[in-house]
């Protein structure tokens, strides 16, 4: 289960794409988390995923 608090799961989701997943597809699978709706949740903080620095930035 993700965080429910923005940046709480933005902070999640980077300290696991970092230490546990070589991308963003990976890690969705593994935690069973749709792409298109996790993107949407951070996109209202005005972050997007970055392919070359596996993160949201």
């Amino acid at each position: 289960m993700l965080p429910h608090d923005p940046m709480i799961l933005l902070s999640y989701i980077n300290t696991k794409l970092r230490d546990d997943f070589s991308d963003l597809d990976d890690l969705c699978r593994e935690l069973e988390v749709n792409r298109a709706e996790l993107c949407d949740r951070l996109a209202p903080l005005g972050y997007t995923y970055s392919h070359t620095h596996n993160r949201f930035q």
